[in-house]
């Protein structure tokens, strides 16, 4: 009687996921495919060498593997678009809304020209460094010490505010001879939202295209 070899075959199927004639298959078709080939070999099998059991639980249990993860993969793409479609309405409601993100330009607040930056850790000297349109240096402010986390800082244009539209700012950070990480912050609005993909992206006024995630505060 003739012994049909199917243990190696039937675990190709369960692990890579394709048929015999190579096309992807879905989890259901291959636990068919399985268990024809297993009943086949059943019938087929030498009895003085009969399949290990072992062996074919082993099979069985690729093939339930296999299927939980195609579920699981669907379960997730359907989590992930309801937790997109979530974000999408939440981000509605920051349409006009004032957020902040990292970003080189000075906002004009209540009159004053202001800006914002974070610092890492505490540092012992941090210098705002007030650049025109041009990219030019007009004027530093020495703030000394700051604590770690965010802060602002107001800069006395002495001049009309008008002309200081386009103007932006660098921080400088250090402790002692060290230098210490810093990240300047801007002001803007959301005009807009829109979803990219798997993202929620806001459409801000001065920024343009950002993702959400970039946001470090809403006002």
């Amino acid at each position: 009687m003739n012994t049909i070899a199917t243990s190696q075959g039937a675990a190709a199927v369960s692990s890579a996921g394709v048929g015999l004639g190579g096309a992807t298959q879905s989890a259901a078709d291959m636990g068919q495919q399985f268990l024809k080939l297993l009943v086949t070999q059943l019938k087929n099998q030498d009895p003085l060498n009969p399949v290990d059991n072992a062996q074919m639980t082993s099979q069985m249990a690729q093939i339930s593997t296999v299927g939980g993860i195609q579920s699981l993969n669907a379960s997730i793409t359907g989590l992930n678009t309801s937790v997109l479609q979530m974000q999408a309405l939440q981000g509605a409601a920051l349409v006009g809304r004032d957020v902040m993100l990292p970003g080189k330009l000075l906002s004009i607040v209540d009159g004053s020209v202001s800006g914002n930056f974070e610092v890492n850790a505490a540092a012992d000297q941090v210098r705002i460094d007030v650049l025109n349109a041009s990219g030019l240096t007009v004027d530093s402010l020495n703030l000394g010490a700051q604590t770690a986390g965010q802060h602002s800082f107001s800069w006395p244009a002495g001049r009309d505010i008008g002309q200081v539209d386009g103007y932006s700012f660098k921080v400088s950070a250090s402790l002692g001879a060290q230098a210490v990480g810093s990240t300047a912050l801007m002001h803007d609005t959301v005009r807009a939202i829109s979803t990219t993909g798997s993202a929620l992206t806001l459409e801000l006024a001065r920024s343009g295209k950002v993702p959400f995630a970039s946001i470090t505060a809403i006002n």
